[in-house]
C-alpha cells in the first residue's frame, strides 16, 4: 500500500469538490471515511450534497440483491444530476459491488464514469482528478482476493494487498507492539458528527460458509495491529465520539494472524486509556466464542454488555450444509452463560430461512430456538442464491413462495418476542448516549439514543427531558418507564 502523493509536482486539485454516498454496512462507513481522508489531505473539498460536487464517489454494497439494487439506484441518481454547467462531472463506483463485479458492472451501467476496486484507494485523488478531466480508466478486473495474501494467517502482516480501512502499512511490519501505521487525519476524515463511530477491527474472513460470497471480494482474514485500533479510537474521542463499534467480518478471529488467538481479550482491556465511554463489539462467530472472551466483555466497564452472535440457524443439519457448527442445544447454553455473566446483556443475531434442503421440521426447530432464547434483536433473511457460492449448487431448493411464507412466520414470532424483551426492561436503569434531539407530539423535548444493550440497528431509547436540556453526545442516566415495540421510553434519574 502507498500513501497519498504529497510532492510539489502533484497536480493541484484545490477547489475541486467531492461528495461521498455510502451504502451498506458499518465497514463501508469506515472505508468511505478513509477515502474522504485521502481526498481531503490531497486538497479536495468534501461536500454533503452530490449536486454541489465535481465528483461523486458511490461506495456500493455487493452483499445481497436488495443492497445491490440500492447501490445501482444511487449511481443512477447521482448520474441524473449531471447537466451542462451544473451538477457533478463524474460519478464513480467504488466499494464491494465494484470490487465484486468490476468490468461487468461497468459494461452494464454506463452511467458510472469509472468502476474502481480496493487497490485503487491509495491513489484515489489522482484517479478522481483524471476522471473529472475526462479520462475513462479501464474498469477494475475482479479477482478472488483470498489469493492475494499468504495462506498461513501469521504470514499475512507482510502482505502488500490494500485492505480498506486498515490505514497504510507501507514499509511497516505490523506485528504486535510495532509503531502505529494509522495516522489521522490522512487516513480518516469524519463524514458525520455522530457520537457513535465504527472502527475496523479486522477485514476479510477465512470461513467457507456455503451461502456467503464476502470472502471472495473482501479477502482472507487480516487483523489490525492493536496499536492502530487504540490510536484511532483515541483520535475519534478527540473528535467528539463517545461510543465506538468494533466491526469486522468475524471479530472472534481477531489476532490469529498476529500470533495471539486471545488478542481480543487483551485489546478490550486497553480502551480505558482512550477516554471512550463505550465500546461495542460486533459480529461474534458462535463457534469461536471463548469463555474468557465472554467474561472480559461482561466485566470490563468500557465494553458494552452486548453480544452480536451470528447463529444463522439452529438445526444442526442445516448448519452443516451451511458449513457452520453448533445447534439449538449449544446455542441455548451460550445464551444462558451470557445471561449468567450479565443478566441485563443485549443479545442479537441473524437467521436465514429457506436454505436449500430446509425441511418444515428444521424450520420449526429454528422457531423453537428463537422462542426459547428470547433474543433482544433478530434479523430474518430469506435465502437467495449468491453468485459464486457453493449453496447455489446444492439440491432441494425451497420454492420462493415457501421461503416468503417462512420469512413472514419467523418475523411475526421474533417481533413479538423482541417486544416482550423490551417490555421486560421496564424498571431497568440505563445509560443512554444521546444521538439526536426530537420533540414529541406534545412539543416536549426528547433525547434519542441507545442504551448499552441496543446496537445500531436494534431499536432506540427515548429519554423524556421534562423541561430539561441535553446535547448530542451527552450520556444520560435514566430508568425505563415504557416500551414501544423494540424501542424503550425512559426518564432521567438525575437533573439534566
Amino acid at each position: 500500500m502507498s500513501t497519498l502523493p504529497t510532492s510539489s509536482d502533484t497536480p493541484d486539485v484545490r477547489g475541486r469538490r467531492v461528495a461521498m454516498v455510502t451504502l451498506g454496512c458499518a465497514r463501508n462507513e469506515v472505508d468511505s471515511e478513509e477515502l474522504a481522508g485521502r481526498l481531503s489531505v490531497a486538497g479536495w473539498e468534501l461536500v454533503d450534497e452530490p449536486s454541489e460536487a465535481d465528483a461523486v464517489l458511490v461506495n456500493t454494497c455487493g452483499f445481497v440483491d436488495v443492497a445491490k439494487k440500492d447501490s445501482i439506484d444511487a449511481i443512477l441518481a447521482a448520474s441524473d444530476m449531471k447537466s451542462d454547467g451544473a451538477g457533478p462531472t463524474a460519478v464513480v463506483a467504488v466499494g464491494c459491488l465494484a470490487e465484486r463485479y468490476g468490468a461487468d458492472l461497468a459494461s452494464s451501467l454506463p452511467e458510472a464514469d469509472a468502476v474502481l476496486g480496493f487497490d485503487d484507494y491509495p491513489q484515489i485523488s489522482e484517479s478522481l482528478r483524471r476522471i473529472v478531466e475526462g479520462e475513462r480508466p479501464a474498469a477494475h478486473e475482479p479477482r478472488d482476493r483470498r489469493h492475494l495474501l499468504p495462506i498461513s494467517p501469521v504470514d499475512r502482516p507482510s502482505g502488500t494487498a490494500h485492505v480498506p480501512g486498515h490505514g497504510s502499512s507501507s514499509g511497516v511490519d505490523a506485528h504486535i507492539g510495532e509503531e502505529p501505521t494509522w495516522t489521522p487525519p490522512m487516513l480518516r476524515s469524519r463524514l458525520s458528527g455522530s457520537p457513535v463511530a465504527p472502527v475496523k477491527l479486522a477485514s476479510g474472513c477465512d470461513r467457507r460458509c456455503t451461502f456467503c460470497a464476502i470472502p471472495s471480494f473482501r479477502g482472507a482474514f487480516v487483523s489490525r495491529p492493536p496499536f492502530d485500533v487504540i490510536a484511532e479510537t483515541t483520535w475519534l474521542v478527540s473528535e467528539g465520539v463517545r461510543e465506538v463499534v468494533l466491526v469486522s467480518e468475524n471479530s472472534t478471529s481477531y489476532g490469529k494472524d498476529l500470533g495471539d488467538l486471545r488478542l481480543l481479550e487483551s485489546l478490550l482491556g486497553q480502551f480505558a486509556e482512550t477516554g471512550v465511554d463505550r465500546v461495542r463489539v460486533a459480529y461474534l462467530q458462535p463457534a469461536e466464542v471463548r469463555p474468557d472472551l465472554l467474561r472480559v466483555m461482561a466485566q470490563t466497564p468500557e465494553i458494552a454488555s452486548y453480544f452480536d452472535l451470528s447463529f444463522q440457524h439452529a438445526s444442526p443439519d442445516v448448519l452443516r450444509r451451511m458449513r457452520r457448527f453448533g445447534g439449538r442445544d449449544a446455542f441455548i447454553d451460550l445464551v444462558t452463560h451470557i445471561r449468567q455473566l450479565a443478566p441485563e446483556a443485549g443479545i442479537r443475531s441473524n437467521v436465514i430461512v429457506g436454505f436449500p434442503g430446509e425441511t418444515r421440521e428444521e424450520f420449526e426447530e429454528l422457531l423453537g430456538f428463537l422462542e426459547e432464547a428470547r433474543l433482544d434483536a433478530v434479523g430474518v433473511f430469506g435465502y437467495s442464491d449468491e453468485d459464486g457460492t457453493e449453496a447455489m449448487t446444492l439440491p432441494d431448493k425451497v420454492p420462493v413462495d415457501e421461503i416468503s411464507r417462512r420469512v413472514d412466520e419467523a418475523l411475526t414470532l421474533v417481533e413479538e418476542l423482541m417486544a416482550q424483551r423490551a417490555e421486560d426492561r421496564i424498571g431497568e436503569q440505563v445509560r443512554v448516549i444521546v444521538e439526536s434531539l426530537e420533540t414529541d407530539d406534545s412539543g416536549d423535548l426528547m433525547a434519542i439514543g441507545r442504551a448499552e444493550h441496543q446496537g445500531p440497528d436494534d431499536g432506540s431509547t427515548s429519554v423524556r427531558l421534562a423541561g430539561g436540556v441535553a446535547e448530542v453526545g451527552q450520556v444520560l442516566h435514566a430508568v425505563v418507564v415504557d416500551s414501544e415495540g423494540v424501542d424503550l421510553v425512559a426518564e432521567p434519574t438525575s437533573a439534566v
